[in-house]
């Protein structure tokens, strides 16, 4: 299995590759990371270079030599299932609900409650709305927004905006506020990079992703 963190889940504004690691670590998952791990593309497929996609992808494949991609990355999940060819690949959402059923992660539940921000890439664009759920669930108290699933409320970071159009970025993630606060939860957790870094911009709790929000339960 080939852990590749991704862009953004890589930065230091957030340690959600050392989580992801801690806990691969203490379930025994074998993993490695690429010495010279390359972006997925996705920036240059939505933004029409199409070219240098291509050739990104070809070299990214090469390099994943047949094996499982496991990602942090809910972007990165959708444009290695929808984008590349024969490539096996789980978003560590996935790979933590199987791990807990299989014994191989095992935490004490808490009387904690958390909510959940839907990513659109991971939810709407690849239907994985379930296991996300489950991991929360087995570890806390999981209160959901009013609008939640293929209805929840995107979190105005994707597609560009948060780099062209930053003011309407936050206006996005300032209009789940209201939703936020009414599940009275300690923590709002997603399981997508880009929707942590802006949803803690404006949220009026904290906000941890998934990988984080578990060694912090650990702990």
């Amino acid at each position: 299995m080939i852990y590749f963190r991704g862009c953004t889940a890589r930065e230091k504004e957030t340690t959600i590759a050392d989580a992801t690691e801690e806990l691969l670590k203490l379930a025994g998952v074998d993993y490695t990371i690429l010495e010279n791990e390359k972006c997925c593309g996705s920036v240059l497929l939505r933004t029409g270079f199409v070219d240098e996609a291509k050739e990104l992808i070809k070299k990214n494949t090469e390099d994943f030599k047949g094996e499982t991609i496991l990602t942090s990355c809910a972007g990165c999940y959708k444009t290695l299932k929808k984008d590349y060819k024969d490539i096996d690949v789980i978003h560590i959402s996935q790979l933590l609900e199987k791990l807990i059923e299989d014994g191989k992660l095992k935490f004490d539940k808490k009387d904690i409650n958390i909510t959940y921000h839907d990513p659109c890439h991971l939810g709407r664009h690849c239907n994985e709305f379930d296991a996300p759920r489950n991991v929360l669930n087995s570890v806390s108290k999981l209160k959901e927004m009013g609008n939640n699933r293929e209805n929840a409320r995107c979190c105005g970071a994707g597609g560009g905006v948060k780099s062209a159009f930053p003011d309407i970025s936050k206006e996005i993630s300032q209009s789940k506020i209201e939703e936020i606060e009414n599940t009275n939860s300690e923590y709002l957790i997603s399981s997508c990079p880009f929707c942590k870094l802006n949803l803690k911009e404006t949220s009026p709790i904290e906000v941890l992703d998934i990988t984080e929000f578990l060694t912090k339960v650990i702990k």
